[in-house]
């Protein structure tokens, strides 16, 4: 992690001479450590906005790596990003610290998951949802509510797009309102839906703002309910969002976080946005690429550089990105089962 310069305040002169921040919020902003779980859409917009605000650390959290379909809607990336195949979170610090040198920007090019949730969450104050799947929110909530860590939120498909502060023991937890998951294929997702850049960034925004909120101690502003803007039919609505005695994460009985129990938690994830499957190893391996490319060239065409290798085996409709720690997104299908046989024929699991 990169040790930040102390910051002149100067340079916030618009946002402390709001009564609701004044200096004491914004030196309070300066000590926080914030954790940004994803780093495309919603993250690359809540990322930059904080860091412009001055938050004291962003801990960025992202597995996957710049598309050229990112560049409609992730504000952090560019297409020298794209030329290079860098990882999201490597590329959003390269950008944020030349924004704000005096923000602590720690990339972590990593799926969130339940064996690092928890090293993850070291010495962080606040939680932020720029996921794009709904197992990696549910792990959030059961980490926030077990740790008593605040989180936000936030989802967007299509126009829409919906946001919720949590306090756990004060507000709903995401259990409370969604108490499991959808299934699997019950969902549109953005591949079916689309996204439109307006409603990113509008719920961004709302959780850059909920977060400067509850990191500057101004609690009776937060947001206590679950918000749903359309930004095409140009609607909002407030949705009330009570805490449920029996919520299975912080409700009155015995408390379950299932979704922090690497033993139950799933090895396989679709990701939103196109046809692909990631597979996640336990426990993680180290794969030296450069050697695994070599051994891959015969089979079919291969592409590697510190961060990741690129491989379409030869006469398949499929593409393996592999990372180092021997995660892997295998492009082109859906289906799991082929996904883990690729996996096993190509680089063996």
């Amino acid at each position: 992690m990169t040790t930040a310069p102390r910051p002149d305040l100067t340079r916030y002169t618009r946002q402390t001479i709001l009564p609701a921040i004044g200096d004491e919020g914004q030196h309070a902003l300066g000590a926080a450590r914030v954790l940004l779980v994803g780093c495309g859409a919603l993250g690359t917009h809540i990322a930059d906005t904080l860091t412009r605000a001055g938050v004291g650390m962003l801990r960025i959290v992202d597995r996957d790596f710049v598309e050229l379909h990112n560049l409609q809607r992730q504000v952090l990336f560019d297409e020298d990003d794209l030329a290079a195949g860098t990882p999201k979170a490597l590329a959003a610090a390269q950008k944020l610290r030349r924004i704000n040198s005096t923000v602590a920007i720690e990339a972590v090019v990593d799926d969130a998951n339940a064996g690092n949730i928890t090293a993850l969450l070291d010495g962080i104050d606040l939680i932020l949802d720029g996921t794009d799947n709904f197992e990696t929110r549910y792990l959030l909530n059961d980490a926030a509510v077990r740790a008593g860590l605040p989180w936000i939120y936030g989802g967007v498909l299509a126009t829409y797009g919906m946001t919720m502060t949590i306090l756990p023991g004060e507000t709903a937890c995401l259990r409370c309102v969604f108490p499991d998951p959808p299934p699997a294929g019950a969902a549109p997702t953005c591949e079916t839906a689309g996204v439109l850049g307006p409603a990113v960034a509008a719920i961004a925004a709302l959780e850059a703002a909920e977060a400067i909120k509850v990191l500057v101690g101004a609690r009776e502003a937060i947001n206590r309910e679950l918000l749903a803007l359309d930004v095409w039919r140009l609607t909002l609505d407030r949705l009330p969002a009570a805490r449920q005695a029996a919520c299975p994460a912080c409700g009155n009985g015995a408390r379950a976080f299932p979704f922090l129990d690497p033993a139950t938690a799933s090895r396989t994830v679709a990701l939103c946005g196109r046809n692909a499957v990631q597979i996640t190893l336990a426990p993680p391996t180290m794969l030296p690429l450069p050697a695994l490319a070599e051994r891959l060239r015969p089979a079919g065409a291969v592409r590697h550089n510190a961060h990741l290798l690129r491989f379409q085996p030869a006469g398949a409709g499929q593409e393996l990105v592999i990372f180092p720690n021997g995660r892997a997104i295998v492009h082109g299908t859906d289906d799991p089962a082929l996904a883990k046989t690729l996996y096993a024929r190509y680089v063996g699991m």
